[in-house]
């Protein structure tokens, strides 16, 4: 899309920003850009994601990210196991505890936990003293959020307290559930079918998975569509592109094109488009809810 506009960009007038993100639903490669001002200076924003379908964007989870580590204390565990305090005995406590909570989830909330032992000891011989956890605790809103890592802290915690383990919590800034523009999301629809007359463009609804681009959309109007084209499961090697035409063109043909809409007419539609838009948060209140989830 950026190459397509920068042969046409003289003619439209605007600016264009082609921006590198990875990480956009682990690391969060564009909180850490918000939160530096990266975007600032924009008015609307666009990605496209590969999935097994095309659609127009629809919402998304917010995900919040834990790490616990188990300190314990080692010793030799077939002669003196009794000396020790065993901090992988304490996560798999913690772990079952977590289990014993989802029964509490409510169904609207659709949350999801998912942890996994990065660290389970050192040596067999020894009694394990450093174990870590780390989950994603995910839900449709914040709120939800906000709920639930209290009750995983305090499972995983409890794990620690039984067998006299001490349970250290890390947590950082996660990432925002999406919430995208409407008007984008209509203007994405016509230029796609203008791109592949053929093309049949689904409505997303909500996918319970998460991205760095629910931070962005707090901040100005957004789309975040999918593009089919591809098979196999999302985060597996067993993901490909099957139609090239479909998943790589289209989209930026599609793109190119809303942005031309965007700015012609002296950006007449991008303005109206920023004018009706309500941000969700303001930069300073952003940064303020990022600020609290260091710990």
């Amino acid at each position: 899309a950026g190459v397509i506009l920068s042969k046409v960009i003289d003619k439209v007038g605007g600016r264009i920003i082609v921006y590198g993100t990875p990480a956009e639903e682990t690391n969060g490669a564009k909180v850490i850009l918000a939160e530096e001002g990266v975007f600032d200076e924009l008015d609307v924003a666009m990605m496209a994601h590969p999935a097994d379908i095309t659609a127009k964007s629809g919402t998304s989870m917010a995900l919040y990210p834990l790490q616990f580590t188990y300190k314990g204390k080692t010793a030799h565990a077939a002669d003196a196991p009794d000396q020790g305090i065993n901090a992988l005995n304490a996560a798999m406590l913690g772990l079952m505890g977590i289990n014993a909570l989802r029964e509490t989830f409510r169904e609207a909330d659709v949350v999801r936990v998912h942890p996994i032992i990065t660290k389970g000891g050192d040596l067999v011989n020894s009694v394990p003293a450093d174990v870590r956890i780390e989950t994603y605790v995910r839900a449709k809103t914040m709120e939800a959020i906000e709920a639930t890592h209290k009750k995983v802290d305090t499972a995983l915690k409890a794990g620690g307290d039984a067998v006299g383990a001490q349970t250290v919590i890390a947590t950082m800034p996660g990432q925002l559930p999406l919430a995208c523009n409407n008007r984008l999301n209509e203007l994405f629809v016509t230029n796609a079918k203008i791109a592949e007359p053929n093309v049949a463009v689904k409505d997303a609804g909500h996918f319970s998975a998460s991205t760095d681009m629910g931070d962005v959309s707090h901040l100005l109007p957004v789309i975040h569509p999918f593009i089919g084209g591809v098979d196999g499961f999302l985060h597996t090697a067993d993901f490909h592109v099957v139609d090239f035409k479909h998943a790589v063109l289209l989209p930026a043909k599609a793109f190119a094109m809303m942005i031309v809409d965007l700015l012609a007419d002296d950006a007449e539609l991008a303005r109206q488009i920023k004018a009706e838009h309500h941000p969700l948060l303001t930069k300073e209140e952003y940064i303020a809810k990022l600020d609290k989830y260091f710990q």
